[in-house]
């Protein structure tokens, strides 16, 4: 064989063996890029199976965290997924061993150098008080991301999977660190400050009232807005002793029209260390609810004065003097997440003025 053409052939053979290996390494490089997502799931009506497809009611948390993924195409395509089941609960079931179990276990998740993320499949019902009480507690910058549905997953159209799947993007975005505890919900992104649920069944329950959403998803293309402005995660002075099993009994009491102090006064015998008012208004109540708790105020019981109204801010000593009754006023904290705060915040004082100080930052 002449020289030139025993050259073309090593050549050829070199060539080749280029483009066998470029192949090999293709999906190990794009493997290599992908983020590394945890999903801890805790039941709800994203795993929830009904009877008859053609009617309401269903069981929440019927399903594994296996078979909700199972469901969502394409998920493997945006992380390298790893699935725990911490809990298998409907979330007008979660409780103080549950919420301890969940954050205890996505701050080891979230201390390994292999997790980018964590999403956490959770109930609509209460998944507000998850988010924020995980974005008071975890000890982290790494995204947070807290998904649910309002249909179950076998429901005719479920809301689940995309909602998994924009989930997880999220939780695998480096822009998304350092923006604490989110939630993804029917395409909309929310703070865990921000979020409360403001419709019985419709997929758009999910709103944050007051300073707006975090960001928006389109299948998986997410857009962040403005970062949170409160104290959150890694900046968060609150947490969890390893010793703890339970949190502090904080109870909330609705203001109405002619309320009187049973309510009130039954908390505080039942052991209440705080109360919270969803109070009328600018977080107001009758002069007989408002006696009441000044008297318990002055005996140590911490009362904080939040708004059953959709959405506002209760400031100090507008229409009550919180200086004179020593109350605090939850600011943007709704009832179920001013309640949440106090806990925490018990947990280190009962210095009125101190906890103030953590409803303004929090």
């Amino acid at each position: 064989m002449p020289i030139h053409a025993k050259q073309r052939t090593c050549k050829g053979g070199a060539a080749l063996l280029l483009l066998v290996l470029s192949l090999i390494a293709a999906p190990l490089t794009a493997a290599a890029n992908k983020p590394k997502v945890t999903i801890l799931a805790t039941g709800g009506t994203i795993a929830g199976a009904q009877p008859d497809t053609n009617q309401p009611g269903y069981k929440a948390g019927s399903l594994s965290i296996d078979a909700i993924l199972q469901a969502v195409p394409g998920l493997s395509d945006v992380a390298i997924l790893k699935g725990e089941q911490v809990a298998n609960i409907g979330s007008q079931d979660m409780n103080d061993k549950v919420w301890l179990k969940l954050a205890r276990r996505a701050n080891e998740v979230l201390a390994s150098p292999d997790v980018d993320g964590v999403v956490v499949t959770h109930g609509t019902d209460t998944l507000e008080e998850t988010a924020y009480f995980l974005n008071l507690v975890l000890d982290t910058d790494k995204p947070v991301v807290l998904v649910g549905s309002m249909r179950p997953a076998t429901a005719i159209s479920a809301d689940g999977p995309m909602n998994i799947y924009n989930g997880v993007v999220v939780a695998g975005m480096p822009a998304a660190r350092g923006r604490g505890v989110m939630a993804m919900m029917n395409d909309d992104l929310h703070y865990a400050a921000e979020i409360t649920k403001t419709n019985t069944t419709h997929l758009n329950t999910m709103h944050s009232p007051n300073r707006g959403r975090a960001g928006t998803c389109d299948t998986g293309k997410c857009t962040l807005f403005s970062p949170p402005a409160q104290r959150h995660t890694a900046g968060s002075e609150f947490r969890l002793a390893s010793n703890l099993t339970e949190l502090p009994n904080v109870a909330i009491i609705y203001a109405h029209a002619n309320m009187d102090a049973t309510l009130i006064n039954a908390a505080a015998k039942s052991g209440a260390r705080g109360i919270v008012i969803a109070g009328v208004g600018d977080g107001n109540m009758t002069q007989p609810a408002l006696d009441a708790l000044a008297a318990l105020a002055a005996k140590g019981v911490v009362v904080v004065r939040s708004t059953r109204v959709g959405s506002g801010i209760v400031k100090r000593n507008v229409e009550v003097d919180d200086d004179k009754l020593g109350f605090v006023a939850s600011m943007e904290k709704n009832p179920q997440k001013a309640r949440i705060l106090l806990q925490l915040a018990l947990m280190n004082t009962q210095d009125v003025k101190e906890i103030q100080r953590m409803f303004d930052e929090y």
